[in-house]
């Protein structure tokens, strides 16, 4: 799995940039997930987006409605695609885990969030 450095500490991603362990998420380390898949920089709206994504997450453990996302942070209606084109790599940036992991009572129910997170 790739290691990124970040302030000298290791950060472990799996190989589609997953944060392998969420507790060691921060600012920087959502930073450094959006450079090692190539995506945008993160500035404070984006922040605000990640940080909401990660609230949302702990509190139902589920994947947000992505336009409910930027209404109940007062942002346009699609800032989540206008940030970061792919709400996944957002997901990823906010380090949380991969979507087929969240509902566990069957794999045909994983994969269909995985689809659905990944069309939006």
């Amino acid at each position: 799995m790739p290691n990124l450095n970040i302030k000298e500490k290791q950060i472990e991603v799996d190989e589609e940039g997953f944060l392998v362990n969420p507790e060691q998420w921060d600012e920087e380390v959502a930073r450094a997930i959006l450079k090692y898949l190539d995506g945008p920089e993160l500035d404070n709206e984006a922040m605000e987006i990640l940080q909401f994504m990660r609230n949302y997450y702990k509190k139902f453990s589920a994947f947000p409605i992505l336009n409910a996302v930027c209404k109940r942070i007062d942002q346009p209606r699609e800032c989540v695609q206008e940030k970061f084109l792919d709400p996944l790599l957002a997901w990823k940036a906010a380090g949380l885990p991969k979507p087929e992991t969240i509902y566990t009572e069957s794999h045909d129910d994983a994969h269909k969030v995985y689809k659905l997170i990944s069309a939006q």
